[in-house]
């Protein structure tokens, strides 16, 4: 579904916004960087939200800036950032954010503008942008009530371990129930979970979101997540270490409903070609199976990317005659993989049909490489669909 959003602002004032584009070009992650300092400093209760390892990272700043970057640069025709808006807005329900955490937002965003750009900036300006925030901010309030009413449920509801499954030597399945016994909702395949990991030891609360691996079944739902390795005060896989070490059947963890916006459109019947690196499978694995129970006919193209089978999950879910095994580097026990290296267009024009529906993910080099792939061959954009794990990135 795609909003359409036109602006209320005057003239005048959309064309100060318009001025500051340049700026933000230049100064817009400094800005948003400060602007998350500050906020957390006086609300240290929103770390409870956002990821703080993003926030470490950079990615969750520099995401802010590309954002409120499109927002100046379009702000006479608001519908060009539709798309993104859509995407920003299902994650924030997944995460629970509501209506009252935008004044904060707001608040914190003219203070990291004001303070970052110093006397360069007029009251004019800064009147100019708390307009367009307020604006924007009651769009995005507006898209998010709406998912919010057709959400199975908000806020996070308790699931059970029903079951842990090691899948590989870095992949572990985690099989979720919902503890009150409801009926578990359908998904559009290709969603994801966020789950709330209070961790023994930590201060604030952890949200994650991990993709549904399983099709849409009665009995649960299935994450299948990989053990990140990290290092130092707040290490990038906090949480998946948490999962594998610490998690055990049995154990209850806090569940939001399944969201997302990329996800295997089910009422098309051409062929799909589903491309995997490492964990980026597990979307893709729901997009297969659900596809395969769906229509039996269609065709189905299953290109998975992995060092070795040693870190190859799920392998007895990837059977078909049109599944394909890459490993970079195979072990010598490695002997049911179809191809050594890497997914390149020469190899990939010879065993997926161009005429087909594209989707991959996985790590970002991975996806560059394939939407690289894709375009060179001439695949038009509308049938090239696929999933950052984290804030959206680029890969043009």
């Amino acid at each position: 579904m795609t909003t359409t959003i036109t602006s209320g602002l005057d003239e005048r004032t959309r064309d100060i916004i318009k001025s500051t584009v340049p700026v933000l070009a230049e100064h817009g992650e400094a800005i948003t960087t400060h602007f998350y300092k500050r906020m957390f400093a006086d609300h240290p209760e929103l770390k409870n939200i956002f990821n703080m390892v993003h926030q470490k990272e950079g990615k969750q700043p520099r995401a802010l800036a590309n954002a409120v970057y499109a927002a100046a640069k379009h702000i006479d025709d608001l519908t060009v950032i539709a798309p993104a808006a859509e995407k920003i807005a299902e994650k924030h329900v997944s995460l629970n954010i509501k209506a009252e955490h935008y004044p904060i937002v707001g608040k914190y965003l003219l203070i990291a503008i004001e303070e970052v750009l110093g006397d360069a900036v007029t009251d004019e300006v800064i009147d100019a942008w708390g307009a367009a925030y307020q604006e924007i901010a009651d769009l995005f309030i507006k898209i998010e009530k709406e998912k919010y009413d057709h959400s199975p449920w908000n806020d996070f509801i308790n699931f059970s371990i029903a079951g842990k499954v090691k899948e590989s030597e870095e992949i572990t399945s985690f099989y979720l129930k919902p503890v009150d016994h409801r009926a578990l909702p359908s998904f559009k395949p290709g969603q994801y979970l966020t789950i709330k990991a209070e961790i023994p030891g930590e201060k604030y609360t952890h949200l994650r979101q991990y993709s549904l691996s399983d099709a849409p079944n009665e009995n649960h739902f299935r994450i299948s997540v990989k053990k990140e390795s990290g290092r130092g005060e707040l290490p990038a896989g906090i949480v998946s270490s948490w999962l594998h070490d610490q998690v055990q059947e049995g154990d209850i963890i806090p569940v939001s409903a399944p969201a997302g916006d990329f996800y295997l459109d089910t009422e098309k019947d051409c062929p799909i070609v589903l491309l995997s690196g490492g964990v980026g499978l597990t979307p893709l694995l729901s997009m297969k199976k659900t596809a395969e129970k769906l229509h039996p006919g269609r065709k189905i193209y299953f290109i998975h990317a992995a060092r070795n089978g040693s870190v190859h999950a799920l392998k007895d879910e990837m059977n078909g005659e049109n599944t394909f095994i890459v490993y970079e580097k195979p072990s010598d026990e490695d002997q049911a993989y179809d191809r050594k290296g890497i997914v390149d267009l020469e190899w990939l024009k010879t065993v997926v049909p161009k005429e087909a529906d594209f989707y991959f993910c996985g790590p970002e080099g991975f996806m560059r490489a394939i939407n690289t792939s894709l375009k060179d061959w001439g695949v038009p954009g509308e049938r090239i669909n696929y999933e950052f794990f984290g804030p959206q990135g680029n890969l043009d």
